[in-house]
């Protein structure tokens, strides 16, 4: 998988991406996140309804290699989520910005954006440029 960070997205320290779809915030994994654990077995979410604060665990990754744990790159509350990947982890794996997505967010404040990093600055940051 080529480890691509699509311009329309922003990135949290943790590997997270926040990507504005209207009033909601889709939430998932960078490609690079997905290289660095390999084969992923399993995926823990929380419900809709839950509510989240950034930089706060939600959930988990479990790979072959290691238990990752989630933060959130934003507050808000989780309106969807990715059940597929629940039972079909290999989505995550193959598509972390497609099929792969994790959560839909409704966030508290649009502000939490501005404290995540672009595309060009995240790949700078985890080496890929």
């Amino acid at each position: 998988m080529a480890l691509d960070f699509p311009e329309k997205f922003l990135f949290a320290d943790s590997h997270e991406y926040a990507l504005l779809e209207g009033d909601l915030v889709r939430v998932g994994i960078s490609a690079f996140a997905v290289d660095q654990l390999g084969d992923i077995v399993f995926v823990e979410l929380p419900e809709i309804g839950d509510e989240l604060i950034r930089g706060k665990s939600f959930g988990s990754v479990e790979s072959v290699k290691a238990v990752e744990e989630l933060c959130s790159p934003i507050s808000g509350v989780v309106v969807q989520r990715n059940e597929t990947l629940l039972s079909v982890p290999d989505d995550l794996q193959n598509d972390p910005y497609g099929e792969g997505w994790l959560l839909l967010l409704r966030p508290a404040s649009i502000e939490d954006l501005k404290q995540l990093m672009d595309s060009a600055t995240y790949a700078s940051k985890v080496g890929a440029t």
